[in-house]
């Protein structure tokens, strides 16, 4: 049995088209199956509570992007008893950029079904460590204490392109266009002369405190691609238990112009005040509030932030 939650506007309306072709796959094989439809911002997470909720294993298939994974994962309370398929229908797909999954989704469902290769991923969270420092993105937006992410979080820079992103009419064209992955390039690029300086402390597994005088952003990443495509941690192992963190400091815009094209192939950390690190877990306190996001999920600014890896704690179907 397969439960499987599909978002219909994802890749600008083509989930639904994708989702009708592997619909067919199952009814031939005579696959039992219950389809659940996101309809609204956090049904996914609500969906996946309810399926979620009986002590049984379950099969989680998500038709969506990197996000509706993100939404997803919310709403799991024991990730032991649960396995997930992942069929890409998003703009980015960094997820499945870094799984290698096959981009052919008929092909990735017959994969998924036959089951016999699994992948156990790190999992990891970012807690908001007071509500006296945290801003939401919507002011009806309910606070929630901690979030899960399995592709990459950030705050600063990234989390302030991923913002616009969610909302930018661009990103729409772009994807209609089959050039989705230059949306968050071109964003990039507008937040890149928006950008306030802003000082940091980053402090590595509680022992190690470093002061960053002029931050753009930290990326703390599970897998190594965010944004699209986006390299900033070519290193990153997803099973190893470990964060790794990109994180830049005061360039110059214009060399800051001229690293970010080479992110694409990892390239970057040729260019001083561009660095890497490692750890499981992760504390970051800013002089000013800055975007944070999850899994390119963007809902509070904070200037308080604890992230921390959870290892192998999630059961991919691959």
């Amino acid at each position: 049995m397969y439960h499987i939650i599909m978002n219909p506007t994802s890749k600008s309306g083509k989930g639904l088209f994708i989702w009708k072709k592997l619909e067919a796959i199952l009814i031939k094989k005579n696959i039992p199956y219950a389809l659940y439809q996101s309809n609204y911002n956090g049904h996914v997470t609500e969906l996946t509570r309810q399926i979620t909720a009986a002590n049984r294993p379950v099969n989680l298939l998500i038709l969506g992007g990197d996000g509706t994974v993100n939404e997803a994962l919310q709403g799991i309370e024991d990730f032991g008893k649960i396995s997930i398929g992942y069929i890409p229908t998003g703009s980015s797909n960094d997820l499945a950029r870094a799984l290698k999954l096959c981009r052919d989704p008929e092909e990735l469902l017959l994969q998924i079904l036959d089951g016999t290769h699994t992948h156990m991923v790190d999992l990891g969270i970012l807690t908001y460590e007071s509500s006296s420092d945290v801003t939401s993105r919507l002011h009806s937006h309910p606070m929630h204490k901690s979030r899960y992410f399995i592709v990459s979080s950030g705050i600063g820079f990234d989390a302030a392109v991923c913002e616009e992103a969610l909302s930018s009419p661009i990103k729409d064209t772009l994807n209609r266009l089959k050039l989705g992955k230059l949306t968050y390039l071109c964003i990039a690029l507008k937040q890149l002369f928006a950008a306030k300086s802003i000082s940091c402390e980053l402090t590595l597994e509680s022992t190690k405190t470093i002061y960053i005088p002029k931050l753009l952003f930290t990326a703390l990443m599970i897998h190594p691609y965010e944004g699209g495509g986006f390299c900033f941690c070519p290193q990153a192992n997803d099973s190893d238990g470990l964060l790794d963190l990109c994180v830049v400091g005061n360039l110059p815009r214009l060399l800051i112009l001229l690293a970010l094209p080479t992110a694409f192939f990892g390239r970057h950390y040729m260019f001083p005040k561009i660095d890497h690190y490692t750890a499981s877990s992760v504390q970051l306190k800013t002089s000013a509030p800055l975007w944070v996001h999850t899994d390119g999920e963007v809902h509070l600014k904070a200037t308080r932030i604890s992230v921390s890896c959870l290892k192998q704690r999630i059961r991919f179907l691959v």
